[in-house]
């Protein structure tokens, strides 16, 4: 294994512990009492308190994917399409706060796809 293998494989696997922390972490506030701040900011989006259970929990389930190999690209993706669908309604909704605050977490699940899962080939 190269030194620029192993700093890859180092930054990748690095960048996994941090999405899938964000992952269960924001994922898991569902299962808190809300805020009023954050209930009226998820009605201004449209998104209702079952729905937002229901993305808490592909929240969740989307990080633990990316933590296997064999579902690693597939987790990446549906978390990157997620955190693209917030943006989106952030925007449709005037929040360009918001919105602007989703794109280093939408950014992260593409650099992973890139770097590929830091065991491959292991």
């Amino acid at each position: 294994m190269t030194e620029q293998t192993l700093t890859i494989r180092i930054i990748s696997g690095m960048l996994l512990l941090l999405t899938t922390y964000f992952g269960i972490s924001h994922g898991s506030r569902v299962f808190q009492e809300p805020s009023q701040q954050y209930m009226e900011m998820m009605n201004s989006l449209g998104i209702t308190n079952t729905l937002r259970i229901l993305i808490g929990i592909l929240s969740i389930s989307f990080a633990i994917l990316i933590l296997f190999q064999s579902t690693f690209f597939i987790g990446n993706t549906l978390r990157a399409v997620m955190l693209i669908v917030m943006a989106a309604l952030a925007l449709r909704s005037g929040n360009y706060k918001f919105a602007l605050v989703e794109i280093p977490f939408i950014i992260m699940p593409l650099i992973l796809i890139y770097l590929g899962h830091p065991f491959k080939n292991v």
